[in-house]
């Protein structure tokens, strides 16, 4: 039976193996089983509010740990309250997490420590200790995870969280996200994960400590490729056979990243089979890193290679607009023609049709605007039926009893101004809909509103960097680089038009003056959003970076530099500092 993992080759496997070089058979290790609640994600900035653990030994439970902790600085919100259980009230007699932890560090203490998806777990456990000055006993970590992904394909479950496997496997232990309840289950489904590797001669800890992703040994024969790559910022390509281009990616130091592919750090499944069908890897040295990022992103945009996700097809991105009819409505479009005819700015564009989506719901809440599909005309207002919507007071057209058409658009003009970039009333009208919904506990809706609020506001603020920066003819501009050297761009309607490098900064002046010369010509944008040259990313990319720069110049005596916008969505955003390029360096 061919296993569907690799094993890393043992240093051991050409030598005479000894009783003690034969490895800890699984039944003889004992296993501490650890799960965590949380008042966040972040191990650095959030807190544990609840410790549960299992200890095993040859398939049996010899312990068991659980303690609610007090959060000493964080807030249980609401949402996370309504997900675990937990609220402050539980938890406000409970014992600190410095009371708590040693206890758990003794229970714990030289055994194997598993959990579900374990970095988020022994990261806060670890980042804990160090805050409190406590030990950490750096002990050796099972992923199930990990282990999981290595022998159950998507062909048996859809995914490989905690519930989806307890139910494939039946564990007498559902997960409910109280920490002792999933730790119970997550050791169910250890011992079925052991079962599993069994079946492919995996009996031993040391055994499983060397299984790997498929294609890990494939990709460690192709390791030969990443001989010759340059040490410096650049992007690379992996071409196959017949120098079709599979990837591309770049880094500040090609060379490092690229060997990276060909080690166990690498555990993407597609990059494994990318890896696989790769016969070359070529080269496009750059003269620093901000340069590399706007050539991967215009190769992606350009070429589409199969193994990359991110920038592929820009001419996909979804837009919110409003139809041009006599009631107009919201509608979430990629063609251009339907952004001409929008009666008011796009919002847009989103990374994905589904997040347009989102917010374009959130907006059809908020805002009395018509929401069904039917053109209604002059001609068939008389004769035009209420939509399913209006009977829950849900569309503000026509179905809503509005028949006059400048009535109708004067009732949604505060839409019309967030389409302008007015986000006032998004942010009172979304925080009351949250606090509505929250008060009727709601939680999952409630955030569900805060996430498509977030998105109609990113989206927005970065859709301003974009339009304000590709009003600009050219910037010349200048930022510290590797080396100590200086990074220098030119900027022209929002595109990079030129790149250098140079190592000392008394030599930046008369740099920028050779590359502004010899920069490429880039054409003026159009009216619209997409008319330009341009990618949105490019753009975006580019406006981040020249707030961070020292030397900026617009290339015109009476212009004051660049800075990012400081109205609209951006009015929290920090201004650049932009200093002219004539004042002393």
């Amino acid at each position: 039976m061919t296993a569907p993992f690799d094993r890393a080759p043992s240093v051991l496997q050409n030598t005479q193996l000894s009783f003690d070089s034969l490895g800890t058979p699984l039944s003889e290790v004992t296993f501490v089983v650890v799960d965590l609640e949380t008042t966040g994600t972040r191990a650095g900035q959030s807190e544990i509010t609840e410790i549960g653990a299992v200890k095993t030994r040859g398939g049996e439970v010899v312990g068991e740990f659980q303690s609610l902790v007090k959060p000493e600085q964080s807030v249980i919100s609401p949402f996370v309250a309504c997900l675990t259980g937990i609220t402050h009230a539980m938890v406000d007699d409970a014992p600190s997490i410095r009371s708590v932890l040693p206890s758990f560090l003794e229970f714990s203490i030289g055994a194997v420590l598993v959990a579900h998806n374990a970095p988020f777990d022994i990261g806060f456990l670890r980042s804990a200790c160090e805050r409190l000055d406590y030990h950490w006993p750096a002990p050796t970590i099972l992923d199930t995870v990990t282990l999981a992904r290595r022998v159950i394909g998507r062909d048996e479950v859809r995914n490989h969280k905690l519930s989806t496997l307890a139910a494939h496997f039946g564990t007498e232990v559902t997960p409910d996200h109280r920490a002792l309840s999933d730790a119970r289950a997550t050791g169910e489904l250890l011992h079925h994960l052991f079962e599993r590797f069994g079946g492919y001669g995996v009996t031993t800890l040391e055994e499983l400590s060397t299984v790997r992703q498929s294609g890990w040994a494939k990709r460690q024969a192709k390791s030969h490729l990443a001989k010759g790559v340059p040490a410096e910022p650049g992007v690379y390509m992996f071409l196959d056979g017949t120098r079709r281009v599979l990837y591309i990616g770049k880094s500040g130091n090609m060379a490092r990243r690229v060997r990276g592919y060909f080690n166990a750090s690498e555990n993407r499944g597609r990059m494994a089979e990318m890896i696989t069908a790769a016969q070359e890897v070529s080269c496009l040295p750059c003269a620093h890193a901000l340069e590399a990022e706007v050539r991967e992103i215009r190769l992606i945009g350009e070429l589409a290679p199969p193994y990359n996700r991110r920038s592929k097809n820009p001419e996909r991105n979804s837009w919110i607009v409003l139809s041009d009819e006599l009631f107009p409505r919201l509608s979430v479009v990629r063609s251009n023609s339907a952004l001409e005819r929008s009666p008011a700015p796009p919002l847009g564009p989103f990374r994905s049709r589904k997040s347009a989506q989102t917010v374009k719901e959130l907006l059809d809440t908020l805002y009395p605007v018509k929401r069904c599909t039917t053109n209604v005309t002059k001609r068939s207002l008389s004769t035009h039926r209420p939509c399913v919507s209006s009977q829950v007071g849900q569309c503000g057209g026509p179905c809503a009893g509005v028949t006059d058409a400048d009535d109708y658009r004067t009732s949604i003009g505060e839409l019309f101004a967030v389409l302008a970039g007015d986000l006032s009333t998004l942010h009172r009208l979304g925080a009351e809909r949250m606090q509505r919904l929250a008060s009727e506990s709601r939680y999952e809706t409630a955030a569900e509103v805060r996430d498509a609020l977030r998105a109609a506001v990113s989206t927005a603020a970065r859709a301003e960097e974009v339009s304000a920066l590709r009003r600009v003819p050219e910037l010349a501009a200048a930022a510290p680089g590797f080396d100590s050297g200086w990074d220098l761009v030119v900027i022209r309607h929002g595109r990079l038009a030129g790149a250098s490098h140079v190592s000392a900064r008394r030599g930046v002046a008369e740099a920028l003056t050779a590359l502004q010369s010899t920069a490429e010509w880039v054409p003026s944008p159009g009216p619209l959003p997409q008319d330009t040259d341009s990618l949105p990313e490019e753009t975006c990319l580019l406006a981040a970076w020249l707030s961070t720069a020292e030397l900026v110049s617009a290339g015109s005596p009476d212009d004051p530099g660049w800075s990012l916008p400081t109205t609209g969505a951006n009015s929290h955003a920090r201004a650049s500092g932009a200093v002219r390029l004539g004042d002393p360096v």
